[in-house]
């Protein structure tokens, strides 16, 4: 039985809160999403990020001060691997507007092997966390998951060390 049209478009919506109410584990979540984002169209394999050292330069003044901060950027990865910068935005601001235009200014400088579907290089939207951490300054809260390897890509995750 299908289900009438409104209800149909607020399945998935009602899936993304469940998700972010924590009644599903991440896993889970992650798959919704995915499935939210790219619907039939979702690759079979994820950009794969080529840079051998990260773009993301601490702002100077704010390194001095050991402010440190998240900034989730939302990417637009074509099908040859480029950023489209003019697509980039912030998605999560640190509320620090200076670290979020570093954040969007490293970007730039990404490179990836491009998504794929079925064998085909392909264009895709994603969420890129760009972490912004201090050698000498105190683990921000949730820090744990960073370990001690801050300043490198690690979990997923990116980090930017030294101005």
């Amino acid at each position: 039985m299908a289900l009438p049209s409104p209800l149909r478009h607020a399945v998935p919506l009602l899936l993304a809160a469940a998700a972010t109410t924590a009644c599903i584990d991440d896993e889970t979540a992650r798959g919704i999403a995915e499935t939210i984002q790219f619907g039939a169209n979702r690759p079979d394999e994820m950009p794969v990020m080529l840079n051998q050292e990260l773009p993301f330069r601490y702002p100077v003044a704010l390194y001095a001060q050991k402010v440190q901060g998240n900034v989730d950027l939302r990417l637009f990865v074509d099908s040859t691997g480029a950023v489209r910068p003019e697509s980039t935005m912030v998605q999560t601001s640190s509320g620090i507007g200076v670290l979020d235009s570093a954040a969007v200014q490293g970007s730039r400088e990404l490179r990836f092997v491009p998504a794929k579907k079925d064998g085909v290089p392909m264009a895709v939207s994603v969420v890129f966390p760009v972490y912004f951490r201090h050698p000498e300054a105190s683990p921000l809260p949730g820090d744990t998951i960073l370990g001690q390897g801050r300043g490198k890509r690690e979990e997923g995750r990116v980090g930017a060390g030294r101005p």
